[in-house]
């Protein structure tokens, strides 16, 4: 097919650059320069496995083109995915700026479109159930003049992939959904994923809609639940990893190991986001929500449990090994590494910062935008090695353990604060000056 992605954030670039692999001809479509320049060199904009060398070869093999030119994608191609951010607002309710606009574009580009064939619009940005029905489909027929379902196709297709291991998602999905309008806008969607091997799901917009915060929300809430298990056994004597792997052995009525394994708090641009969101709705609506309100306190006091840690050693020169809000990517956004930080150096802590995968200059964006509000000095923190952190730092703050971190962590003698449990955590435990987050 002829694709193409609008936004190439993190789905955006991943979803391009794999339907490319897969044989479709695909157009990137972003008002960031910086971004079209990257990727039109073959290089790309997120840290993620595989995507570097996937974006590559699809820009030299010619199956990955970009743009910022809307009406011109929308004329060369047969479906559109809309891949755009939906950001939080300062209450918790969901951004639609970006769906809205790029809604508006497509359906003028859509209203010239010579093209006898007809073409569809899928949502993969994360909404709220009635978004497109009630929000997105108005706005296309308005600015076409088409009608939805009729004269052009309308889909939600809710996007399954974790930060760090997207490539490997998208490949292997837990599950496809595809929220159709019409049964030919969901055939569409579902041709461009024939190849992948999960379940798929045909069902009302809404409903797509609403799994992607169903899923969400659940993460967040098992990582909450570990986490408050963690530091309760912690204070008990009690091993919470020992505890967790018997209660992850009842696959019957557990569930799943996923997200269920005591660390530190979760981030990213999903699931803070999403919690906001739903809770958000559930209030407009006079619904009380008790357990997911207080999912995001508690993954907030799990932050703080990790400040008071430190600041129970006494010490004022800290070194923090990661910086991305878990191992495999970037992305500073809702970050629980960045907030730690931030409230360490607003107590006046003396930081230094290595994290491989961040290299200030090059962030780009919404993660710029982030970093700008809460690190302002983000240039002045971080450093190119980690024997500069062991060097400088009074006390270690362990949030990305990767072979070089551990390695300068065998011999240390500097106080260690744990947010990941390191391989050799059950030995450390032992240790005068070592402590573990919730274990």
């Amino acid at each position: 097919m002829k694709v193409s992605v609008f936004g190439l954030g993190y789905v955006g670039t991943v979803s391009a650059a794999c339907l490319a692999m897969e044989g479709h001809d695909v157009v990137g479509v972003d008002v960031n320069p910086a971004k079209l320049a990257m990727i039109g060199e073959g290089r790309t904009p997120v840290v993620e496995e595989r995507i570097g060398d996937i974006v590559r070869d699809v820009v030299a093999g010619g199956r990955l083109t970009v743009t910022d030119d809307v009406t011109a994608a929308i004329h060369g191609t047969d479906l559109s995915l809309v891949c755009v951010g939906t950001p939080s607002a300062s209450n918790g309710s969901l951004d639609t700026t970006y769906l809205q606009r790029a809604a508006r574009e497509i359906g003028a580009a859509l209203a010239t479109r010579p093209a006898p064939e007809r073409h569809t619009v899928v949502f993969r940005s994360t909404m709220l159930p009635g978004t497109c029905l009630g929000v997105l489909v108005p706005l296309l027929e308005e600015a076409s003049g088409l009608v939805a379902g009729a004269d052009f196709g309308v889909a939600v297709n809710p996007e399954f992939l974790r930060e760090g291991s997207s490539v490997k998602d998208f490949y292997d999905p837990p599950k496809t959904v595809v929220g159709q309008v019409d049964r030919a806008s969901g055939d569409a969607v579902l041709s461009l994923y024939a190849g992948l091997d999960a379940p798929e799901f045909r069902v009302e917009p809404p409903v797509a809609e609403m799994t992607k915060y169903v899923d969400n929300t659940f993460h967040g809430l098992k990582i909450g639940f570990a986490n408050e298990i963690g530091a309760l056994a912690r204070e008990l004597g009690v091993d919470s990893h020992d505890v967790m792997e018997i209660f992850l052995a009842d696959r019957k009525l557990n569930i799943s190991p996923a997200y269920l394994r005591p660390g530190f708090a979760f981030g990213g641009s999903c699931l803070p986001k999403d919690l906001r969101g739903l809770v958000h709705a559930a209030r407009r609506h006079d619904v009380r929500v008790p357990i997911l309100e207080n999912v995001l306190p508690s993954n907030d006091e799990h932050i703080q449990r990790a400040f008071e840690h430190v600041a129970a050693t006494g010490k004022r020169r800290v070194g923090v090994f990661g910086l991305a809000f878990k191992g495999g990517t970037d992305d500073l956004r809702e970050s629980p590494l960045v907030e730690l930080c931030e409230r360490m150096l607003g107590k006046g802590y003396d930081l230094r910062i290595y994290d491989p995968a961040v290299v200030e200059s090059a962030l780009l964006g919404a993660n710029r935008a982030f970093i700008e509000a809460h690190l302002p000095h983000l240039r002045d923190l971080l450093v190119d090695t980690v024997a500069e952190v062991v060097d400088h730092a009074e006390v270690l703050v362990v949030g990305k353990a990767d072979e070089d971190v551990q390695h300068a962590l065998t011999d240390t003698t500097t106080p260690v604060i744990d947010l990941v449990r390191l391989p050799d955590a059950s030995a450390r435990r032992q240790q005068e000056g070592y402590v573990g987050l919730a274990w």
